[in-house]
């Protein structure tokens, strides 16, 4: 595949000009969760740059049909789309899209609209569509023309047809991209119902079955397995042995034998064996009461995985996709072949729509032709990782098959709680048993470790881990500096051969110190390795710490519910090296479902205008209000790295005063706690209430320690 086309930063949106141009957006296929955040992007940065933006309703269907199905849109009109589910602008199978007469319609409809530039957002058949209408193009204008239905000048005027594409699948089955839109929320769903199934199921010492979505991709099922800690799952991209009821019967038995009250078993709609046989939820039921005689019962989620609200990753990926297609469309020329917006490595690249596309059909032939190694690899990077770090961290080796090691390594949280804390622990711990080394965990941080409130920790210690909030361990803010000999002795004592850390900003300032330590300590001289885990997202090396995510998500979470939290789920790659000093870059896929913001919002709607000021946390770092301001449709963000005075206040007030004299009933302004020592959150409070009197009222809430207290919920 080309390597992908990134955006160049040094070129500024200022400089790039829409004028004359017309930009039409629709959606197609199954809906997703974000499509609407997407449209949204769309319609605002085609304005922006001075274009023309129509929507397309009921996607190709409505660009067949024409007439009031193809309307300009304007800035308000996608105002409060951003939390909504599924597409406000429709979508629907088209059967005349597929002929040439109907596409014939399309074009005409399209020219006399002048619209030449068009931004799919759907699956790979409605992306490998809008592709051949773009190659049939100059064939469908020279047909009209012929007929004249169009005119030479408007055949000319619109002689290229420009398409870029942004993939709408809640089962991420697109090739060259890490994650398209809806998949996120979709593993939020799963995981909901999963969490709520194991409180049941506890009670009852009970295996449930469920099934999820995914019928020709298992990443559905093969992820909600990692983030909950499922004890099976099957997926058509690696059926199982021959051998496989026998097999998971004996881990389901050896589980509840460990006193686990509860077994989850997950399938996707898709799960075959070997010989292509289905495996369906029912027959894992009866197997199971036939051979176990375990109360077991099964749940299939169906269509909730596509509803609810977007997830905060969905909306902001959505929204960064929709801005790159519209800077891709400006830059098209009349050769420029068909894109498709994709994420790769945390960046929003541009990659051959027709290359991806055939590299998903790939995938499908490995799996008729029983090639399922080579699926997987098709799958992606991301894909393997995923399936490798299940294995690794769901299946326990016997102790005859450990490797031989003699290496002592510690575990310890120190900073401030922050969600996904203990799944990292978990992780960490799996995976040092795995390779044979023997865990310790170390309770309430570096103040626990100098008192010896250190313990070896067990394979089974740390099961049902991952879904729980804050810190298992205990963690505080003490750093080493003042406790160092009796540290050092610690570690000799318990002969501790290398150190773990998970923490924030004190876990890094943590590991500074043992490191400068060392020319006075050689207990200090052993693999030392940072997890960085803050809400805050502040510490250097990583694109996003560990409970970050959850803070936005609780950012807009509803007011009324302040104690419901929820989070982000992540997968680590654990890193520990033979030697030196490390700070580990999380690969973190951050998820979850958020609405504080969304049911404020809610909340001023059909009532008199009203105005929301919320702080956020952060410290100095602007990272929790800049993304839960785009996640939520924040109106103004103030943070500590722009700085501000009075006439920029006194701006964004007049700003938003005239826009509440308009359609709109609710604004939204975020602050971080420590973005200026002289506006606090209650004189921007009193100012905006002061200045909008008449207009609008206002407002306040202070999030504050509910953005740290979320349980580890959703599943990436």
């Amino acid at each position: 595949m080309s390597a992908p086309k990134r955006q160049d930063t040094r070129k500024l949106f200022e400089n790039l000009s829409g004028s004359g141009k017309a930009i039409a957006v629709l959606t197609s296929g199954g809906d997703a969760q974000g499509m609407n955040a997407a449209v949204r992007a769309v319609v605002r940065m085609g304005i922006y740059v001075g274009a023309k933006v129509y929507f397309i309703h009921e996607g190709y269907q409505g660009m067949v049909d024409g007439g009031d199905n193809i309307k300009e849109a304007s800035w308000e009109s996608v105002s409060s789309m951003l939390q909504v589910g599924g597409t406000v602008i429709g979508s629907a199978r088209c059967k005349a899209f597929r002929t040439r007469e109907g596409r014939l319609q399309a074009a005409l409809n399209l020219v006399q609209k002048s619209i030449t530039n068009l931004c799919v957002i759907g699956g790979d058949g409605s992306l490998t569509g809008a592709n051949l209408f773009r190659e049939e193009w100059s064939g469908l204008l020279d047909e009209l023309l012929k007929k004249g239905a169009i005119s030479e000048e408007a055949a000319l005027s619109n002689s290229a047809l420009h398409i870029v594409g942004m993939v709408g699948s809640i089962d991420n089955d697109f090739c060259g991209t890490d994650m398209t839109i809806g998949t996120d929320s979709a593993l939020h769903r799963i995981i909901e119902v999963v969490d709520a199934i194991m409180t049941t199921a506890q009670s009852h010492q009970r295996t449930f079955v469920l099934e999820v979505m995914g019928r020709h991709c298992g990443y559905l099922a093969l992820v909600s397995a990692l983030a909950c800690g499922a004890d099976w799952v099957f997926f058509p991209e690696m059926p199982p042995e021959d051998d496989w009821e026998d097999n998971m019967c004996l881990k389901l038995s050896e589980n509840r034998a460990d006193k686990k009250r509860l077994n989850i078993i997950i399938v996707a709609e898709g799960a075959i064996d070997c010989h292509n046989k289905p495996i369906t939820p029912d027959y894992i039921k009866d197997l199971v009461v036939r051979n176990l005689g375990f109360d077991t019962r099964v749940t299939i989620l169906g269509h909730v995985q596509r509803g609810g609200t977007p997830s905060a990753f969905d909306r902001i990926l959505a929204s960064r996709m929709g801005v790159e297609a519209v800077l891709a469309l400006l830059e098209a020329s009349a050769g420029t072949p068909a894109c498709v917006v994709s994420l790769v490595g945390n960046q929003a690249v541009r990659l051959p729509l027709m290359e991806c596309v055939q590299m998903t059909q790939e995938v499908q032939k490995a799996m008729d032709e029983k090639k399922f190694e080579e699926a997987v690899r098709l799958r992606g990077r991301s894909f393997e990782n995923n399936l490798s770090t299940y294995r690794l961290l769901c299946n326990r080796k016997a102790d005859s098959e450990l490797p031989h090691s003699s290496f002592n390594v510690a575990v310890l949280n120190v900073g401030a709680p922050a969600a996904g804390m203990n799944a990292a622990v978990r992780s960490a711990v799996r995976v040092g048993i795995s390779e044979g080394h023997k865990m310790f965990a170390v309770s309430d941080g570096f103040e626990g470790f100098y008192k010896g409130q250190i313990k070896e920790i067990k394979w089974g210690d740390v099961g049902g881990w991952t879904g729980q909030g804050g810190s298992l361990l205990g963690t505080k803010r003490t750093l080493p500096g003042k406790h160092l000999d009796k540290i050092a002795q610690q570690m000799a004592t318990h002969n501790i051969n290398a150190l773990l850390i998970i923490g924030g900003f004190e876990a890094l300032e943590s590991l500074l110190q043992l490191f400068e330590a060392r020319e006075r300590y050689e207990e200090f001289c052993v693999p030392l390795c940072m997890l960085p885990a803050t809400i805050s997202n502040n510490v250097p090396g990583t694109d996003l710490s560990i409970g970050a995510d959850t803070s936005v998500n609780a950012l807009v979470e509803v007011t009324s519910r302040l104690a419901t939290f929820v989070c982000s789920d992540f997968f680590i790659f654990l890193l520990l090296c033979s030697c030196g000093v490390a700070v580990v870059t999380v690969l973190v896929c951050s998820r979850g479902s958020h609405q504080t913001c969304d049911r404020i919002k809610q909340s001023a709607s059909g009532t008199k205008r009203r105005v929301f000021i919320i702080e956020t946390m952060g410290g100095y770092c602007g990272y929790l209000a800049t993304v839960g301001g785009l996640a939520a449709g924040a109106d103004t963000v103030y943070i500590y790295e722009e700085p501000f005075d009075i006439r920029d206040l006194q701006g964004n007030v007049e700003h938003l005063t005239e826009k509440m004299k308009t359609t709109i009933q609710r604004g939204l302004v975020l602050r971080n706690e420590n973005c200026n020592e002289n506006f606090t959150t209650d004189f921007i409070y009193q100012l905006y209430s002061q200045e909008g009197h008449g207009v609008f009222d206002c407002r306040k809430n202070i999030l504050g320690h509910m953005q740290q207290k979320l349980w580890h919920q959703s599943g990436g």
